[in-house]
């Protein structure tokens, strides 16, 4: 009986999946979900024998089964897309079934688990420090310090909070992971505890992803003998985006307001429920059973560059040909990313900008392309790697307009604690507009900004209202309580750098 493997990742469900997979099964195959292998172009994306047909439908049944169908594209982990790739984080993407346990055991799972209750959790800690891994989820902030810190710091109880509050536009490594390999996160939070001592842990998913949040709880409940007595929550955010700020997302947990806290005190000495607790993301937590089996520290730290170390899922989307998931080690360029691996725009017009980082992250241009994938590299750049969430435009972009988005979004999702964020993200809508509207703007402009109006007639020229957007940003940059508030002048000044023409 021919074996047909089909993802049911939600991408893939929303490309019509379900269907496809019906269509095999009535015709008498035996159809096994899978997780998705990230080449989200293609999907649904069939399987058989090794071989990909994609996307396909229901009507490439019979092609599919006979080897004619034009949708084939050979060997799937001989796909260019696919054998470019580094993978340790998604390593069993594609090739598992999300739910099987014996998969799961099958392909390395809980190897990580049981050498680390093989070591104390001074161990642990020290080989997580050794492999260089850093926070995946924005800052980079090195995963074993702040387990340190946590290990160290007196308290009663102790809790591990996963971060999956996946907001970032261009951003679906969490979401894929948790759909496609939950066994991997509830294993890498169980190392986490039991390296700092925690008894219990959260995993905050945003309620917009409710195949990861079935796949959780169905994980959990499948592994609760394997992970005792380390125990496990899923708790399901509101759907507000300054969650995604570790301190909110605390507060979130603990059914108060999602605002953010004033720090000090760090989490990892007064967190979750005024206890010593351990934030990360969900892709640094992924990455702990590989770096804790035999030798994966010391593997993890040979890759990458600087203090770059390790594998990065980095996500491809936006106007682009081939978007997905391409998991490499640090050091590609974004010239590589985009026009080799992503094949270029969707549209074949030429690239203009690229956003790295989510909606706060900054643009840029294709003269900067050449920048290693690194930490400290897009710092330098004053760009930010994040979530590693590529969005590609091409120049039929307005970037002004861009700008003006990031300041929107601000102002939209503030959780309204502090002024530069609350206020300066609603000016600088305005001040955009009036920039927009062009310096000394006829009387008609202005009444079209009744809210502008003293402004215009303070008679601001379209120079001085640019050094009063720059102005904005770097108050809103050091004066900001989070990352909300003080990111958002990086797409906005990007903007502003590279695309001047777009603001004149």
């Amino acid at each position: 009986m021919t074996i047909v493997r089909i993802s049911d990742d939600a991408l893939a469900l929303a490309c019509g999946a379900d269907e496809v997979a019906a269509a095999f099964a009535k015709a008498g195959c035996t159809v096994e979900r899978t997780s998705s292998w990230g080449m989200q172009w293609l999907e649904p994306l069939v399987e058989v024998d090794g071989k990909g047909f994609g996307p396909a439908t229901p009507a490439d049944l019979a092609a599919i089964l006979d080897g004619s169908s034009a949708k084939a594209i050979g060997t799937i982990a001989e796909h260019p897309f696919i054998a470019k790739q580094q993978r340790l984080t998604f390593a069993r993407a594609g090739k598992t079934r999300p739910l099987n346990l014996d998969d799961y055991a099958a392909t390395g799972g809980w190897a990580g688990l049981n050498r680390a209750r093989a070591m104390s959790g001074e161990e642990v800690v020290a080989e997580v420090l050794a492999s260089g891994l850093r926070g995946r989820g924005g800052a980079g902030f090195p995963a074993g310090i702040k387990w340190k810190t946590v290990a160290a710091a007196p308290g009663d109880r102790k809790y591990i909070v996963c971060n999956a509050d996946e907001g970032d536009s261009a951003t679906f490594a969490d979401r894929m992971l948790m759909e496609g390999d939950p066994f991997q996160l509830v294993e890498g939070m169980t190392i986490a505890a039991h390296a700092v001592g925690a008894g219990k842990g959260y995993i905050y998913v945003r309620s917009e992803y409710p195949h990861a949040i079935a796949k959780l709880n169905a994980a959990i409940e499948l592994a609760k003998g394997i992970i005792a007595p380390f125990e496990l929550e899923v708790r399901v955010g509101a759907g507000a985006y300054v969650c995604g700020e570790e301190t909110s997302l605390l507060n979130s947990i603990e059914g108060k307001r999602g605002e953010v806290r004033a720090k000090p005190p760090l989490p990892a000495l007064k967190g979750l429920f005024g206890r010593p607790t351990v934030v990360n993301n969900v892709l640094t937590l992924a990455a702990i059973p590989h770096i804790l089996t035999e030798g994966g520290a010391s593997l993890y730290d040979s890759l990458g560059v600087a203090r770059s170390k390790g594998t990065m899922p980095i996500q491809l989307a936006g106007n682009i040909k081939h978007g997905g998931l391409f998991e490499t080690a640090f050091g590609i360029t974004l010239g590589e990313l985009i026009n080799d691996i992503g094949g270029g725009t969707a549209t074949g017009r030429p690239v203009k900008a690229v956003q790295v980082g989510g909606p706060l992250g900054a643009y840029l241009a294709p003269a900067q392309f050449a920048i290693p994938f690194d930490y400290e590299a897009y710092a330098a750049a004053d760009a930010l790697i994040g979530h590693a969430g590529l969005t590609v435009f091409d120049d039929s972009a307005d970037m002004s307009g861009m700008a003006r988005f990031a300041m929107e979004f601000c102002a939209a999702e503030s959780c309204g604690k502090c002024t530069p964020c609350r206020i300066g993200s609603t000016r600088g809508v305005e001040l955009i507009d009036r920039i927009k509207a062009g310096g000394k703007a006829k009387a008609d402009a202005v009444e079209a900004l009744p809210q502008m109006h003293n402004a215009r007639k303070s008679g601001r020229s379209h120079g001085e209202e640019i050094q009063l957007l720059e102005d904005l940003c770097e108050t809103m940059k050091f004066g900001s309580l989070c990352a909300l508030g003080g990111f958002t002048p990086y797409p906005v000044m990007s903007a502003l750098k590279h695309w001047p023409e777009d603001f004149a």
